[in-house]
């Protein structure tokens, strides 16, 4: 049983940059695609993010591209998402999450098996 804990959420400003992270415990992340999702006030949760178990596939949503860059270090079992250029829109708890869906199946919330609380990102306009 994988448990994963995300840290680094918080309040800031349009335009800055945050890291969050995921440590995992209970298992070893290398084995798992992993990724992260997000769900704002009122909204469904939604995909951010994902590397595949193999390392080598790194798949972003339209709306995070090229501002956000995610992470995994096998090494320390933790799994990072880097957040440029931070958006209003942005503005959303962030879940860190472990599974091993199939490459078209990456951006489903239900082929990940295991998940984090959350941690809450609040950008200000």
């Amino acid at each position: 049983q994988v448990q994963l804990q995300e840290s680094g959420g918080g309040l800031v400003q349009a335009g800055e940059t945050l890291r969050l992270s995921c440590a995992a415990s209970g298992g070893t992340l290398g084995s798992y695609t992993v990724g992260w999702f997000r769900q704002a006030p009122g909204k469904e949760r939604e995909f951010v993010a994902a590397i595949r178990s193999n390392g080598g596939t790194f798949i972003y949503a339209d709306s995070v591209k090229g501002r956000f860059t995610i992470y995994k270090d096998n090494a320390k079992n933790t799994l990072d998402l880097q957040m440029n250029s931070l958006k209003p829109e942005d503005t959303a708890v962030y879940y860190c999450a472990a599974g091993r869906p199939i490459l078209s199946a990456i951006k489903t919330e239900s082929m990940y098996y295991y998940w984090g609380p959350g941690t809450q990102v609040t950008v200000s306009s």
